[in-house]
């Protein structure tokens, strides 16, 4: 219908509405429709509305309504992106407490490559002591902290409202596992119910800062002495725009969030790309050593997602060369979450998780010092059979948050960057987060964390392990077509332990090792691409 047919049609039903005394009351509905209609036809900003008046808009309805159309109506179990319905569902069903089992078998193609398996045991396992934690601190650790196998991944107050921290803290009470603060600070929503803390610093260094923007040691120490706080966290970059810093526009940055991050009302709250505490590999152990001493002697390490190989080796050189140890890297895949990135980003840049896990696995291995350097692996994680893969790959644990969402209520309505989140999880809107019920969350946060461990250690039981911390590479595998698979460290390269220090050139990576510097995060050789 082009746009000058519509308002007869209008104005014949107008007409009618006038002369036809039963149909007068219509003329609340047709004059203003007639109006839209004279508007649309008369504007010059956009085609669809000028040459369709009116009818154009119920395009933008079905746009507005496709999201939700398909999820719950079309969608598969095995359809909806970056999450199934499957592997929400489970969170779910966890989360609440509800049973968690599945009928009639596998509905995966174990003949696709969406299929991958581990090795179970003729002779499974029992009695396992399932209270075991991982030790995370070297010997230059004063204090180091015992890790759950399945924590909170970083969120920041800012990105994720004041309810859902609270919640997330709560259930990582009740639960004794830990909640990573994002790099928006340690904030009043984190300290409210006590839960173990992990305090993330990100180039902004909210929360420790002067005035400028730098590094205050005198504030971080402040805080970092805290009893709630257990380790820190130096964020390098994160997996869904590694890379790029970013920016909480001055009309979000409330009071509340000004004193946790430590920068004026109002105004436009900026995270560098990188770091001013340090610029080189050697500087940044030696920053993380002061860290450590300010804290009064707490775990520090890294988070990153991998993206020039031959850095990850620079920073193993920086650690050989000064002696100085990081107590723990974590690991963050490409495939990770955020509130908002660009599409360019979260498609296109970083590495992904399994790749980055061997690759960081290697690294430590290779140079012999995977025994003091606790490794952890971040990034669309949320069962037991990820957890068990994460071991596989050499992960002494992992962190989740999206799954951790799932588990608050979020329904994967991909609002995050519009403050409209409808369930109150990704937003500051008081209104929108009234649905958020601290205590009864809390408790779906717990179960689902526990119940994922417990499916962890089922599965390690079931392989005939004494624990997930001896699922190797070989009993990890995976296929290659409809007609072959093998264990994956026959796919990947798993170095054995000082193979970087006694023979490099025998490596796969030898070249990246060969452009690595303890004094530089740039290749030894100009020109060489990374």
């Amino acid at each position: 219908m082009r746009s000058w047919f519509i308002f007869p049609a209008l104005l014949l039903l107008a007409a009618l509405a006038v002369l036809w005394t039963p149909a007068r009351f219509t003329l609340l509905l047709w004059v203003p429709l007639l109006l839209v209609a004279l508007f649309d036809a008369l504007q010059r900003q956009h085609t669809l509305r000028r040459n369709y008046p009116l009818i154009a808009r119920i395009r933008w309805l079905f746009e507005d309504l496709r999201p939700f159309l398909y999820s719950y109506i079309v969608e598969s179990p095995f359809d909806g992106r970056p999450f199934t319905r499957a592997e929400r569902d489970i969170v779910y069903a966890r989360a609440k407490g509800d049973l968690d089992a599945h009928p009639f078998g596998t509905e995966l193609d174990v003949y696709s490559d969406e299929y991958e398996w581990m090795s179970h045991s003729i002779a499974p396992e029992r009695g396992h002591d399932r209270t075991q934690r991982v030790r995370v601190g070297t010997s230059q650790c004063a204090r180091p902290y015992d890790t759950a196998l399945l924590n909170i991944s970083a969120m920041s107050f800012g990105s994720l409202g004041a309810r859902a921290i609270e919640a997330l803290n709560l259930g990582a009470r009740l639960g004794n596992f830990y909640h990573d603060t994002g790099e928006g600070g340690f904030s009043p929503y984190h300290r409210l119910h006590g839960g173990d803390v992990v305090w993330e610093l990100g180039s902004g260094y909210f929360g420790c800062r002067d005035l400028r923007g730098h590094f205050d040691p005198e504030r971080f120490r402040d805080c970092a002495q805290d009893d709630q706080i257990k380790m820190i966290e130096i964020k390098l970059s994160q997996g869904a725009k590694p890379g790029l810093g970013g920016v909480l526009p001055g009309p979000k940055v409330s009071a509340e969030i000004a004193a946790t991050r430590g920068v004026p009302i109002g105004e436009d709250c900026i995270s560098p790309a990188a770091h001013s505490a340090f610029s080189t590999p050697i500087e940044m152990v030696e920053w993380a050593a002061r860290l450590r001493e300010l804290s009064g002697g707490k775990p520090v390490g890294i988070k990153l997602c991998v993206g020039q190989p031959h850095e990850i080796y620079a920073v193993m050189k920086a650690m050989l060369e000064t002696g100085i140890r990081l107590d723990f890297i974590v690991i963050d895949g490409a495939e990770g979450g955020t509130g908002a990135a660009p599409v360019e980003f979260s498609n296109r840049v970083g590495m992904p998780l399994r790749e980055a896990v061997i690759f960081v696995r290697n690294a430590l291995v290779g140079c012999g010092l995977k025994e003091e350097i606790r490794l952890a692996a971040s990034g669309k994680v949320h069962s037991g059979a990820g957890l068990a893969v994460n071991c596989a790959l050499g992960a002494d644990w992992s962190n989740a948050a999206r799954a951790f969402m799932f588990s608050l209520g979020c329904i994967q309505s991909l609002k995050c960057h519009t403050d409209e989140c409808p369930t109150g999880v990704a937003t500051q809107d008081p209104g929108r987060q009234r649905g958020l019920v601290v205590p009864e969350k809390a408790e779906r946060v717990r179960r689902f964390q526990a119940s994922t461990v417990s499916a962890l250690w089922d599965i390690s039981c079931a392989m005939g392990l004494d624990s997930p911390w001896a699922i190797r590479p070989h009993h990890l595998h995976e296929r290659l077509n409809s007609a072959r698979s093998d264990s994956i460290d026959r796919i990947y390269n798993f170095y054995p332990r000082g193979i970087l220090l006694d023979d490099p050139a025998s490596v796969a990576s030898a070249r990246y090792w060969a452009m690595a510097r303890a004094d530089s995060f740039r290749a030894a050789v100009e020109g060489t691409p990374g």
